[in-house]
């Protein structure tokens, strides 16, 4: 899954040609774009444990990345710490997202402006523009202590 596609799919819910999206667009938009996160950070993990290659042991390691570990390892300051801004970012608006995508699939009232949206869009794809910015060797160490990290109390 291409982060990329993810982000322009979002813009393109929140910005149909014809018509207002609707309120299920918009709340559509807002889950793709954190999908987009999620789906760079699989990448890095898999690339990191197997290599560029997209085979079965890759696809296998895409698919391992949980949501909530990852939240939790974004969520260690400490470790946090150690890495640069464009991953202390890319950390900091994953959790965002993935609470704002909770609240667009989960919660039955509230509306969500379009212009509102589109930043959301927008936030996800410049973290992962920064992300990809912050080099191989700082993606994947982050991509360790994503997969490979115990719990800090």
């Amino acid at each position: 899954m291409n982060p990329r596609d993810l982000t322009e799919t979002a813009h393109r819910l929140a910005q149909p040609d014809a018509a207002q999206p609707t309120q299920a667009d918009l709340r559509r938009a807002v889950s793709t774009a954190y999908y987009a996160l999620f789906h760079c950070l699989a990448a890095a993990a898999a690339d990191l444990l197997v290599g560029n290659g997209r085979g079965p042991e890759w696809h296998q390691v895409y698919r391992a990345l949980e949501h909530g570990k990852a939240r939790r390892a974004c969520q260690q300051q400490e470790a946090m710490r150690a890495f640069p801004p464009e991953v202390r970012n890319f950390a900091e608006t994953f959790v965002d997202l993935q609470g704002a995508r909770h609240e667009a699939d989960y919660a039955l009232e509230g509306q969500y402006p379009k212009p509102d949206v589109l930043a959301t869009i927008n936030r996800a794809g410049e973290a992962i523009d920064r992300f990809e910015q912050a080099g191989v060797r700082h993606r994947r160490s982050f991509a360790v202590h994503v997969l490979f990290k115990r719990r800090q109390s």
